[in-house]
């Protein structure tokens, strides 16, 4: 079963700035009976974007609670396969003339880096969003990129992230010029995060069933 998912609205963004982006979309939450999103907040799952686009369809949601299920219960194969989907996104990308890019918490926020999945492949530039604080505390690989993502219960987290010099994702209604001191900038253009401006704000429209959100997850 193929990990990585090239064509979707957001990789499509990026293609424009001469990016061809693999995702890999597992189900979030506990949807395939593994928790893969440890810092979750309510607003945060209630808005989940997992019926978003393909996720609508009921064959995509197995596929990705298939892939999860992979993932905790056969390792060593599930690592094997993005392997090779990383391999071969590399030889499109370089047939295309694109830089390759992975962004493996495409619904989900584990530590990937415990996989050493990205130092196997150094010339491919990775990146992610997380709600784990702790993992900008910790060493990384220096081709993997983190923004820090805001919900209604790690504010004064995505603060702290901030200061550190990280970019905090923030989901509002209506994108504001700044917030808590600092510039925003329009995340919705691309997804293409590790091309953002450091010491910025990543303002995200909210979408789906964020826009009835009342739980303080868009602010």
């Amino acid at each position: 079963m193929k990990l990585l998912t090239t064509q979707n609205f957001k990789t499509t963004k990026g293609e424009k700035l001469g990016v061809l982006t693999g995702i890999l979309y597992l189900a979030p939450a506990r949807i395939s009976g593994y928790e893969v999103c440890p810092r979750r907040s309510a607003g945060c799952t209630a808005a989940c974007l997992f019926t978003a686009g393909m996720g609508a369809f009921s064959n995509v949601q197995q596929a990705r609670i298939n892939k999860t299920k992979r993932y905790f219960e056969d390792r060593p194969g599930f690592l094997d396969q993005l392997r090779k989907d990383i391999i071969a996104l590399e030889k499109k990308a370089k047939k295309q003339n694109m830089k390759p890019a992975v962004r493996l918490n495409g619904t989900s926020d584990l530590d990937w880096t415990l996989t050493g999945i990205m130092d196997e492949f150094p010339h491919i530039q990775f990146y992610d969003y997380t709600k784990v604080l702790k993992r900008l505390k910790k060493e990384v690989p220096t081709n993997y990129h983190i923004t820090f993502s805001r919900s209604e219960s790690n504010e004064t987290e995505a603060v702290e992230a901030l200061k550190l010099g990280f970019n905090v994702a923030v989901v509002f209604k209506e994108q504001p010029t700044e917030w808590k001191g600092y510039p925003v900038t329009s995340g919705d253009d691309t997804d293409v995060r590790f091309e953002d401006p450091k010491g910025y704000v990543i303002g995200l429209t909210a979408k789906g069933k964020a826009r009835k959100d009342l739980s303080g997850f868009v602010a």
